[in-house]
């Protein structure tokens, strides 16, 4: 597993956490910054069910936000999942 890759990973899911954060008060934005929160100390912690799982209900959140998610934001978690990946870890259920 490559470190840079994870550390990647770590600090876009910071970055993302920022975002998510500047989006105004909005159903569901404190729940999905905690859910974000989470998946970071997931992978600070090398746990890998628990990127999994992380990711797939960051994902899920992200995507009902009231309004559709900031194309940014969504772009940030991408870039987090494209650095997980390559550092082999398993970021999908299937």
């Amino acid at each position: 597993m490559s470190d840079t890759h994870r550390q990647r990973a770590r600090a876009r899911i910071g970055d993302l956490v920022v975002r998510l954060k500047q989006i105004g008060a909005v159903d569901g934005r404190e729940a999905l910054v905690e859910e974000a929160e989470s998946l970071g100390r997931a992978i600070d912690a090398f746990h890998m069910e628990a990127i999994r799982f992380r990711m797939f209900n960051v994902d899920r959140q992200l995507q009902r936000l009231p309004g559709g998610p900031p194309a940014d934001a969504v772009a940030i978690f991408g870039e987090a999942r494209e650095a997980l990946e390559a550092a082999g870890f398993h970021t999908r259920s299937h």
